[in-house]
């Protein structure tokens, strides 16, 4: 491979914001794994966030980066896989596996798709240094003939379009906007673009936590809600807090505390089959960490924002707002969660 952009090269980022701001270049913030495409005719290679190859997980995606993408490219973009027409992250995880059998099998099964929101570098010459507004048309001249499972993000420089897209997107699985600067070049590993995602909030039961892997102290708070059935489900995370404020927090919870985890919701999370919901699962993602958590009393109740879901999980880690003791731990269930209205995602990317 001899290209003007050489492999590994991270991608530019996003720092968040609570509003979509006026005047830049506005894309939906796609869910699945982003991607950094180089192509020099047959040879092909995918880099991830990470820096970390890609390619072999997704050999649908190398044969379609073949027929579809110019024949010296390098795109920067995001692989997602799509089911009832809308985004399943769940289904690009399982890609991450170490049998290459298994993973042709999904790629027939749940085939990904790549969609391409910058351009990095064309036949012989780096695109890097030129403004976002240049890099985009030059994506729309050099990718628009092509087919799925190939396709380009929309793009619109109308904030108000943005807006309707923030509202319509996430029914189809996508988690906010991503606002671009249209006067940069690109920027690799630095957080010049803006992102805007949705934020709810919902009431959790607190069944446990973690420590922290600097010390004795608290690490990640462990959320519970209740399903149909009444079984304390555990949903998520809840990890940022200050330093001092984890210090706290191991006196504060110390009432709660379990001797063990007998009698308590998830005491059977050492039986958990691998991937499974319980806290002490382990999965090919958690290989070598330290699943172990202090099982607490499941009495209390947090108010924890957070921007989607994932299944029946919050997708990312949620935010503590504060303690509700005005909340009964029983009536904290999903039934409490906003669903967003569908969209179907084939109208995105038609």
């Amino acid at each position: 491979m001899d290209l003007p952009v050489m492999p590994p090269v991270k991608p530019m980022l996003a720092k968040s914001a609570a509003a979509i701001p006026p005047g830049m270049l506005y894309e939906g913030k796609w869910d699945g794994f982003r991607a950094i495409v180089f192509r020099d005719g047959a040879e092909v290679d995918i880099g991830s966030r990470t820096g970390k190859p890609l390619t072999r997980y997704f050999p649908e995606v190398v044969e379609a980066v073949r027929a579809e993408l110019p024949p010296r490219a390098v795109v920067d973009g995001e692989i997602v896989i799509a089911r009832e027409g809308r985004l399943d992250f769940d289904a690009l995880l399982e890609r991450i596996h170490p049998a290459d059998s298994r993973v042709r099998q999904l790629a027939e099964r749940t085939p990904a798709s790549l969609v391409a929101f910058d351009l990095l570098a064309l036949g012989d010459r780096s695109l890097m240094a030129d403004p976002q507004t240049w890099r985009r048309q030059a994506l729309v001249d050099a990718l628009g003939p092509a087919r799925a499972p190939v396709h380009v993000a929309p793009a619109t420089t109308d904030v108000e379009l943005a807006r309707r897209w923030f509202e319509q997107y996430e029914g189809a699985g996508l988690d906010g906007v991503v606002a671009k600067p249209t006067d940069v070049g690109y920027r690799p590993d630095e957080r010049v673009m803006i992102k805007v995602k949705h934020e709810r909030t919902a009431d959790c039961v607190l069944a446990g936590f973690r420590w922290h892997k600097s010390g004795p102290i608290v690490g990640s708070l462990l959320l519970g809600l209740h399903d149909a059935a009444g079984r304390l489900q555990h949903v998520g995370v809840c990890a940022s807090f200050p330093m001092r404020r984890r210090e706290e927090l191991v006196a504060e919870l110390e009432p709660l505390r379990m001797e063990s985890a007998e009698g308590h919701p998830w005491a059977d999370w050492a039986e958990a089959e691998p991937g499974g919901r319980m806290p002490g699962a382990q999965s090919r993602w958690s290989a070598g960490k330290n699943l172990s958590w202090i099982p607490l009393r499941p009495e209390r109740v947090l108010e924890v924002a957070y921007d989607h879901m994932q299944g029946d999980r919050f997708r990312h880690t949620a935010q503590f707002r504060r303690w509700r003791p005005d909340r009964d731990p029983a009536g904290c269930s999903y039934a409490q969660l906003e669903e967003p209205v569908g969209y179907d995602l084939g109208d995105i990317l038609r």
